[in-house]
Formats: structure tokens, sequence, C-alpha cells
């Protein structure tokens, strides 16, 4: 074995003549979920279909606690086994992230073909299919291995019982030295990884630098997975954004240069989507792109408005912008999917949360607001300047309109004036151009001088 390559679950991408794998889903309900759990099974669900698979059974129990080796008990997990045999599963996918030292039990009370995993693992799979770009697949790499490595005990077992007898001395080993051997090198391709990642994060990391030097304002689309966002950038930008009714769709970021009406260049960036209990590897792993966020002046914070769970949506969002650190940025939330809503449904909405955006990116409704509020938001910290650029300094004027909010312009005999709004990075270039009005100081502007 010359490389190890995690192998969590294997989600297929079927054809017309392959057989979906058939899947039972498992849910505990206990005090203090933050969704109702039957929203929860709902979505892992189109989660499992979503990498292939067609849930033929549901079971739920309801714990106080959960049960440290098997997470739902010996009885239940014996009913679990039963409940996949009888549907002839090929898979039983928990709701919750199990130990590695659960997952191992409840694999040997179920039947040896079938499959044992959790949400975590399964979100991982449907990354691992959607990811394209080499960043995307490197960072869902990183995560697998990651969610692997704890739970290489035991996967070796049988080489001990295969080649050395039972009793004394079969405690140790080839066994035990092959299950070494693989967690060295799952070490080895977890820094590996981290590595690459690091030096394709320092040309993202110049990109952005680039970004920022130019002076524009940067916009970030955030919001739970299939909330619309590439559909909302398409509309925005006219660009070509995959879009797809289906979870994770997306991955790869993606930014497009947008005009405002005032004819000022913004850059708007769409990110991966976010879902309720994301795994903190996954976090991780993302964190170069989730820096596209961080780095934003604002945030437009897209919700499904027509999914019944977007209260739960909206606060799982919330909760992993905190984790990043970008709960500070200015954000507007913007209800997406308005033309499913009836028409009172959509005045209800914009009467409940006045300071969000009701929109449709499918129809074009409320785009025209929203950019306004954009450009608002925009010069909420511009700098109201007026200057007076020489006529040999032309590349100012035109960067002037380009990069500024114009209010007013002139052409006079020693140069074109200007009042506008510039942004802060750009204060400092026009800054020798000012024109000081009576008050604001006794010298005449050298702006008059080429």
């Amino acid at each position: 074995m010359s490389e190890f390559e995690p192998v969590i679950y294997r989600g297929p991408v079927t054809t017309s003549e392959e057989r979906r794998e058939r899947a039972v889903l498992v849910g505990v309900d206990r005090p203090g979920l933050a969704w109702p759990l039957s929203s929860s099974l709902a979505e892992l669900e189109r989660l499992a279909d979503t990498a292939g698979a067609d849930v033929v059974a549901t079971t739920t129990q309801k714990l106080d606690a959960l049960n440290p080796r098997t997470f739902v008990g010996s009885g239940k997990a014996a009913e679990i086994a039963d409940l996949a045999r009888a549907h002839s599963a090929d898979l039983v996918i928990f709701d919750d992230e199990l130990t590695p030292s659960q997952q191992s039990n409840l694999e040997h009370i179920v039947d040896k073909d079938v499959k044992v995993i959790d949400r975590t693992a399964l979100i991982l799979d449907i990354f691992a299919l959607h990811a394209t770009s080499r960043e995307g697949r490197l960072q869902v790499r990183l995560a697998q291995n990651q969610y692997l490595y704890p739970r290489l005990r035991g996967m070796w077992a049988h080489l001990a019982s295969n080649r050395m007898g039972g009793g004394v001395g079969s405690r140790f080993g080839e066994g035990e030295s092959q299950l070494e051997v693989d967690r060295r090198m799952v070490r080895k391709r977890i820094t590996s990884i981290k590595r690459e990642l690091a030096h394709l994060g320092e040309v993202r990391a110049l990109q952005r630098e680039s970004r920022y030097a130019s002076g524009m304002f940067k916009v970030a689309l955030a919001g739970y997975t299939n909330a619309g966002k590439s559909s909302l950038i398409n509309r925005l930008t006219n660009a070509d954004v995959l879009s797809y009714d289906k979870l994770f769709a997306t991955l790869d970021s993606t930014t497009r240069k947008f005009e405002l009406p005032e004819g000022r260049e913004i850059t708007i960036t769409d990110t991966v989507g976010f879902i309720q209990k994301l795994p903190t590897t996954l976090v991780e792993a993302f964190k170069s792109t989730l820096d596209e966020i961080t780095g934003a002046d604002l945030i437009l914070h897209v919700i499904d408005a027509s999914s019944p769970e977007f209260e739960g949506q909206t606060e799982a969002v919330r909760e992993v912008l905190g984790q990043i650190g970008a709960q500070g940025i200015p954000c507007i939330e913007v209800f997406n999917k308005a033309d499913l809503l009836a028409d009172e449904e959509r005045a209800g909405l914009a009467a409940r949360y006045p300071f969000a955006q009701v929109v449709s990116a499918h129809t074009g409704f409320g785009i025209e607001e929203l950019v306004r509020r954009i450009s608002a938001a925009a010069a909420a910290s511009d700098v109201h300047m007026e200057v007076l650029i020489p006529y040999a300094k032309g590349s100012l004027v035109a960067l002037a309109h380009e990069r500024c909010h114009l209010i007013g312009e002139a052409h006079e005999g020693e140069g074109t004036r200007l009042t506008m709004l510039v942004p802060p990075s750009y204060a400092d270039t026009f800054a020798p151009y000012r024109v000081k009005r009576e008050g604001e100081g006794a010298e005449a502007p050298k702006a008059a001088r080429p």
C-alpha cells in the first residue's frame, strides 16, 4: 500500500442503469435540540438523496441521555439491524455524529454488508462529489482524513486473527503494526494536504489583496445551502454560476464584478453554503474559502423564505459566521424565493423583518431595491470630497468615474472639478487635489498645479 486514500462513504453518482443504495435513517429526540427532529430527519433525507441513496425506512427514539456504547442502546440497535435486514438496506445513516467506538459497536450489530455512517460522513461525501476546483478537492480530502484518523482503530484486526492464533501474544503483532502504519500515512497525508492548502491559501490571499488594493467595495453572499445564493449572484451580475435545486450544488467560491447604478464597480462573491450540524472539520478545512466572508465590507445573508425552517437555518448561519469571526461585519438579510410565497406571506415577512429585503432571484422581484441598499451601504463609509484635477492627471478623473460616486462634474480652466463620495481606500489618492472651502484652511488648493 503506497498511499492511503480515505474512504468514509462513497455515495455513488448513479446513472439510470445503476441501482441507488437503500438507506435507513436513525434520529434521536433528546432535550435541547435546536431543530424539531422531524425537520432534521427531512433534511437528512435530502442529503441522502443528494449522495445517491433512497430512504426506505426511518426510525426514531426519545432519550434523555445518549448511550456511550451504541448511541441508541442495545435494544434499539438490534431493532435497527432488523429494520435494515427487512428492507434490504445497504446503509444506516444516523442524524448525529457517532464516536468511533459507537460506530464500531453498531457495525458489529448490523449485518456486515450494511454500512453504518453518520451525518458528518454523509456531508463529507456530498462535498467530495461536488468539489470541482483543486482547492475544493483538497479541502474535502483534508476534512475526510481528519474525520477518518480516530476511526482507524480495529480496521486491521482481521490481520491479527488471520495470521496469528488467539490467546496470549495475539494482542500485538502485525495487526497493530499495520494500524500504526496507516495512522502514520494519514498523519503524513494531513500534513501534506495542509501544506498544499497553505500554498493555495497564499495565492487566494494575494488575489484578495489585489481586490482590496483596488479599493473596490466587497460584498459576500452567505447563507444556508440551497437558499439561492448562486441564483442571486447570477441575477445581479449575469454570471453563469452553477445553480441547482440541490443541497451543496456549489462549493467553490466565485467572485464577479458588479456595476452599481451610479457607475461604481464593486465585487460580489458567492461562498459555500452552510447547514445545521456543519462538521467542524469542514469549517476548518474551508477556512481560506470562508475568508472571503471575513474580508468583505458587506454580507448578504441569503435566506430561503419558502422554507418552513428558515428561522433555524438563519440561526445556523449566524452561528457559523460567529465561528469564523464575521459577526461584526455589516449585514443585510435577504429573504429569497419570494415567488414561492403568497402576497400576504410576503407582506407579513416584510412587516416582521423591516430591515431585511424580500426578493426573488428567479423573477427579479425586489432586486432593484436590494441594489439600492447595497449602493447605500457602499457609500456609508465614503468621504465627501470636492477636488480639482489638473487636465494632465486625466487618469484620476477616469479612476473617480470607476471607483467613486460622482455627485457633480464641471470642466474649468485649470482642470476638472469633481464633487464625489470617495471610498476610504482612495481618500489619500485624491487628498492632494481637494478644494478647501472657506473655514477649512487658508491655503489655496494645490490641485491646480500638475
